[in-house]
């Protein structure tokens, strides 16, 4: 997989702007364009892609955990966000893009260290200025729900 390295690695937002979201996510996963550095520094990567729907699939490493030894909530936090938001990203037309206005995490359980969970982030409503979509964190071995979320993103017009 290739990360982008610098901010010349990353589109910019005249080239973005002649891409819908989700050939934008399928160059991602095709590795026509690189992935971005926080999911090689936060252990996770773009697992599966259709429209209104992206899983990432991570593993949190010792490098996660807060002073008492579990998995910080930032990391399930990023996870969300990314799959959440990137779901709102597929439903995007081209010559626009989002970011996140907000989200809300609620974590069940902790996620043990090294296990591997699925962030699965499914977009219920993508119009002109707003998107909506929740998510959740399951374990792929034994599909045990460890965090929800939902978020709400602002949808903007790119120049070009």
């Amino acid at each position: 997989m290739k990360y982008a390295e610098s901010l010349d690695d990353l589109l910019s937002p005249e080239e973005l702007s002649k891409l819908s979201g989700l050939e934008f996510m399928e160059a991602m996963r095709d590795g026509r364009l690189p992935a971005p550095p926080i999911s090689r520094t936060l252990n996770y990567r773009l697992h599966q892609i259709e429209k209104g729907r992206v899983v990432f699939r991570g593993r949190p490493g010792f490098d996660f955990t807060n002073p008492l030894g579990s998995v910080h909530g930032g990391w399930y936090g990023t996870l969300l966000d990314s799959s959440m938001a990137c779901a709102v990203q597929t439903m995007v037309d081209r010559g626009a893009t989002y970011t996140t206005l907000e989200y809300k995490i609620n974590i069940l359980r902790p996620v043990p260290i090294g296990v591997e969970v699925d962030s699965i982030g499914i977009a219920d409503h993508v119009g002109r200025s707003t998107g909506v979509a929740h998510g959740e964190i399951r374990g792929v071995a034994d599909d045990k729900l460890y965090a929800t979320g939902s978020t709400t993103c602002i949808v903007m017009r790119l120049p070009g």
